[in-house]
């Protein structure tokens, strides 16, 4: 079970491991990924509960505090969140499609949760920094008002943070596109 999320992105490969290790020996959270990732970056993700997480995340936050590119705890995160991130949503392809491209994984972890949360959409796709430049890119489906609502939602967290970098919503994605994706 999933109590709380926390995303770190750092932009040295060597300062994240080092930052890995001192986050499991000072906190009580579960390490459920850690690992380089493009250009250059490292990721951090750790799961617990809300106050540890929390506490992980500051921890790493002040000692790594020049080296952090974005970082976000979630509380109660939506289970689609949690299927998206190990590969194994089995969202249909159909309705309207809504995508949020963030500077950073971080950011399109929260982003993701943000949406689901705020409007009737499923997600399709949740894919974080490998093979996408370091970007973080977040897949919406439901009727066309309810991407909507969601891709806004979902924006304005990045964007408040300097890392949207664009958004797009397809009312009638092409048959041909759906098999792209």
């Amino acid at each position: 079970m999933y109590h709380a999320i926390g995303v770190i992105e750092l932009k040295s490969i060597a300062l994240g491991i080092d930052a890995t290790d001192a986050v499991l020996k000072s906190a009580n959270v579960k390490l459920v990924s850690a690992h380089p990732s493009c250009p250059g970056k490292y990721e951090i993700l750790l799961t617990g509960a809300i106050a540890d997480v929390t506490a992980a995340v500051d921890y790493i936050e002040s000692k790594f505090q020049q080296n952090i590119i974005d970082c976000s705890v979630m509380g109660r995160i939506d289970p689609q969140v949690i299927s998206a991130l190990f590969g194994t949503q089995t969202t249909p392809r159909e309705g309207s499609l809504g995508i949020i491209e963030t500077y950073s994984a971080a950011g399109a972890v929260k982003a993701a949760d943000l949406a689901v949360k705020c409007a009737k959409v499923e997600l399709y796709d949740l894919r974080l920094a490998r093979g996408i430049g370091g970007k973080g890119m977040v897949l919406l489906v439901g009727d066309v008002g309810d991407v909507t609502a969601a891709v806004e939602a979902g924006a304005a967290h990045a964007a408040e943070k300097g890392l949207l970098a664009h958004t797009a919503i397809i009312a009638a994605p092409h048959k041909e596109l759906w098999e792209q994706l």
